[in-house]
């Protein structure tokens, strides 16, 4: 399908999961960070909904705090990007910063309090850096749509081997004769090779709504095939995201 060859079919994408950024603080004593920017009592909300100098305090902190989980995850996956010097990692990690202040400012109503602000905080900061590291990467790579699902398995025993296998080709057999020769390349695309939808929309000329649902109906034939199959029970959903 690509310069990089599809990843193998797995036990966890058949059960629905698929790999991402971790949202794991990058650092649990944020109180080093800047003085007070990450101190754990501090009033976040209340600050940056405020106006003037404390807000404008609070959102330096912020971008401060956003950098540090930026340039965390920029070097958990400094393996897609082998070429990546040191300064041009930096200028990554800062504006993907950048990208997840605006988000971040954009959700402020959406925060409930269930976990500490700056742990909430950092997820737009993480996600943001592991989706444009991936987008660097997949930059000069050819993306040749396919719609052959690579079967390999890789599990220990034979019996998880043997369960795994009947499985992928279960997956296999619910993309063939659930989708559309369109929705099955969609999906081989995002689901299993990790192509960014920003990347294949890109190339494709279309949307990310478009191609989410394209991968919507996909998840909901695929899953359809599988229950009825037996395969995977009622109310389980299929596929990670994208």
């Amino acid at each position: 399908m690509s310069a990089r060859g599809p990843e193998p079919v797995s036990v966890a994408l058949a059960a629905g999961t698929t790999s991402g950024a971790t949202t794991s603080d990058p650092d649990s004593s944020t109180t080093s960070i800047s003085g007070r920017a990450g101190s754990l009592d501090r009033d976040w909300l209340g600050e940056l909904t405020s106006s003037g100098a404390a807000r404008e305090t609070a959102l330096r902190d912020l971008h401060v705090l956003l950098v540090k989980a930026a340039r965390h995850q920029v070097a958990r996956m400094r393996g897609l990007l082998p070429r990546l010097g040191a300064v041009e990692a930096d200028e990554l990690a800062n504006a993907a910063a950048d990208e997840a202040l605006v988000h971040l400012l954009g959700r402020l109503s959406t925060f409930e309090g269930r976990a500490r602000f700056t742990t909430w905080a950092y997820k737009f900061a993480i996600l943001q850096t592991a989706n444009e590291v991936r987008r660097r990467a997949w930059a000069s790579t050819e993306i040749a749509l396919s719609d052959h699902l690579d079967l390999a398995v890789e599990v220990d025993g034979p019996e998880s081997r043997a369960e795994a296998n009947e499985l992928a080709h279960a997956v296999a057999a619910a993309m063939t004769e659930a989708l559309t020769t369109y929705q099955r390349r969609i999906a081989i695309a995002l689901l299993v090779e990790g192509v960014p939808v920003d990347v294949l929309a890109e190339r494709l000329g279309t949307t990310r709504g478009a191609l989410y649902k394209t991968l919507h109906v996909a998840r909901s034939r695929i899953r359809a095939h599988l229950v009825a199959a037996g395969h995977l029970p009622a109310g389980i959903p299929f596929g990670g995201t994208a």
